[in-house]
């Protein structure tokens, strides 16, 4: 639907004379009616969140465990989950796809999350690797079932926080 209607302002477009810019970026390109943004990591927060300049961005269906959270001990796994953050994002330039739910209740944008430089997915990683528990929020449940699987076979291998923390 999307590229009939490209088709047919293109044509119309070039009727009109060369004045028109058509231009797609390749991130609205292949994003179709997901938004897609680029930004700087400028801050590793703590495993699932960071800054871009003053945006606080949550990565979308991971739970890292807490190394922040006022009047809370830090959790088991919480140091090297934000130490694996901060390594892949740390001064990066990242892609974000947003789903249903741009805002969390905090303000923070929610995201899905991929390096630029190589789209090294950073929400999968956590969890494949058992530094993040998969967290389904409704309605933002795009890749939930992946993530479920990915967390599954992380407790079966022992994986990350499988292996190091009591449940």
């Amino acid at each position: 639907m999307r590229l009939a209607l490209l088709v047919v302002i293109a044509s119309a477009a070039a009727a009109c004379g060369p004045e028109v810019d058509l231009t797609v970026e390749p991130d609205e390109a292949a994003a179709g009616d997901r938004t897609v943004r680029r930004g700087l990591v400028t801050r590793v927060v703590d495993g699932d969140t960071f800054r871009m300049g003053d945006e606080r961005v949550r990565l979308i269906g991971v739970d890292t465990p807490e190394t922040k959270k006022p009047g809370s001990p830090v959790e088991c796994f919480g140091r090297k989950a934000s130490a694996f953050t901060t390594r892949v994002l740390d001064d990066e330039e990242v892609v974000l796809e947003l789903d249903v739910e741009h805002e969390d209740r905090y303000g923070r944008t929610l995201a899905y999350v991929k390096r630029a430089r190589d789209g090294f997915d950073v929400n999968r990683e956590l969890i494949k690797r058992g530094y993040a528990l998969p967290l389904t929020v409704p309605p933002n449940v795009r890749h939930a079932d992946e993530y479920r699987r990915l967390g599954a076979r992380a407790r079966e291998q022992g994986r990350g926080l499988w292996s190091a923390c009591r449940s």
